[in-house]
């Protein structure tokens, strides 16, 4: 069993930055890609961001210039720095961790964390 804990949620201002971090406890797989995914209000869970094992990343185009992924697998955590949050970001942001698939997809993933929520005003 994995379980997936998010945590550096938070309120803040346009503009404003964040750190997000999602540890991984149980029998996590480091050879798990991890990823970040958000979920607004009456809306579907979007993908921002994915990073395997070895480090490569894939970050989606609408954030790729403000967040970055990153992961350390000696504490099985992964980040997610936010930059120039917006308004439209406000979510609730969730990590999960798979072993294939599409990443921008949920269903290409195993585990999923209960979420951190992020306000942005």
């Amino acid at each position: 069993h994995v379980q997936l804990v998010e945590s550096g949620g938070g309120s803040v201002q346009a503009g404003g930055s964040l750190k997000l971090s999602c540890a991984a406890l149980g029998r996590f797989y480091s050879n798990y890609c991890m990823g970040w995914f958000r979920q607004a209000p009456g809306k579907g869970r979007e993908g921002l961001a994915t990073i395997f094992e070895d480090g490569t990343t894939t970050v989606a185009d609408s954030v790729k210039d403000r967040f970055t992924i990153s992961r350390d697998n000696a504490e099985n955590t992964i980040y997610l720095q936010m930059d120039k949050l917006k308004p439209e970001g406000t979510a609730i942001y969730h990590c999960a961790a798979g072993d294939g698939g599409v990443w921008s997809t949920p269903e290409s993933y195993k585990y999923w964390g209960q979420g951190t929520q992020v306000t942005v005003s």
